[in-house]
């Protein structure tokens, strides 16, 4: 989760920067190379889709340490971790990489100049002079299908959790239970309704100022990384102690 959070940030806030700064002092190169942007185009709509499949496999690492805490040493094994991780990689590089590859095949004779500070597929394939139906209805169907499929089965693991905690009797086990899912659950919460608010608002485009969807696309990319090792560490015993002698040095 961390290094899809860098790999994330790195793509998108560097460039960002740049521009914002020579528009301070009054420089005009805001250019960004062809292969650079489809490349940023990729890595966007890939690793978005790997967090949310990331989030996936944590809750069911989270149901089956709740719902099965005997088998839970059985099942999720060092071999299951590579697995799952191959399995995040994959599905969703795979499915993502024809978006940037529609987009770079299309015919550019307009306009060169984007709508926006990085480099979405619906910025980038307005400018071009063919049909971008088929290209938009990809993008629509792998992100509905890959985002919408993740939520499902995090929804299902959280409501097999619920079941299971409630029929805790023990006195301090259900608070406990509830509690290792807190952090995960916060960061999840907090990714969908980002996201579908960036959703609304790209659908309502023609109601709203035109920079607002650029703002929160770029807070997209900018504040769950911000915010996940700060839920994660506060919640961390270890990276908790780490802090507090950090501070009876100073």
């Amino acid at each position: 989760l961390s290094l899809l959070d860098m790999v994330l940030c790195l793509t998108v806030i560097p460039k960002v920067l740049a521009i914002f700064w020579l528009d301070i002092f009054w420089f005009d190169n805001k250019s960004i190379s062809f292969t650079a942007c489809f490349l940023q185009m990729f890595i966007m709509n890939s690793f978005l889709t790997m967090e949310s499949c990331t989030f996936m496999v944590m809750a069911y690492d989270r149901y089956v340490a709740i719902c099965h805490p005997l088998r839970y040493p059985s099942i999720i094994t060092d071999q299951f971790v590579v697995r799952a991780a191959i399995f995040v990689v994959a599905r969703n590089g795979l499915l993502t990489m024809p978006i940037p590859v529609l987009s770079s095949r299309l015919r550019y004779c307009a306009e060169n100049i984007i709508k926006n500070c990085i480099c979405t597929n619906l910025s980038v394939s307005k400018l071009s002079c063919d049909d971008i139906t088929f290209n938009q209805l990809y993008q629509f169907v792998a992100g509905w299908t890959l985002l919408g499929s993740d939520l499902i089965l995090i929804v299902l693991s959280y409501s097999f959790i619920l079941k299971a905690v409630l029929r805790i009797k023990a006195e301090g086990a259900m608070t406990k239970a509830l509690g290792t899912c807190g952090s995960h659950f916060i960061l999840i919460l907090f990714f969908s309704t980002v996201l579908l608010v960036l959703v609304i608002t790209n659908l309502a485009r023609k109601k709203i100022p035109p920079d607002v969807p650029i703002l929160l696309n770029i807070l997209h990319h900018l504040i769950p990384p911000a915010l996940n090792p700060i839920v994660y560490g506060v919640r961390t015993k270890e990276i908790k102690q780490g802090i507090q002698k950090l501070l009876r040095r100073l």
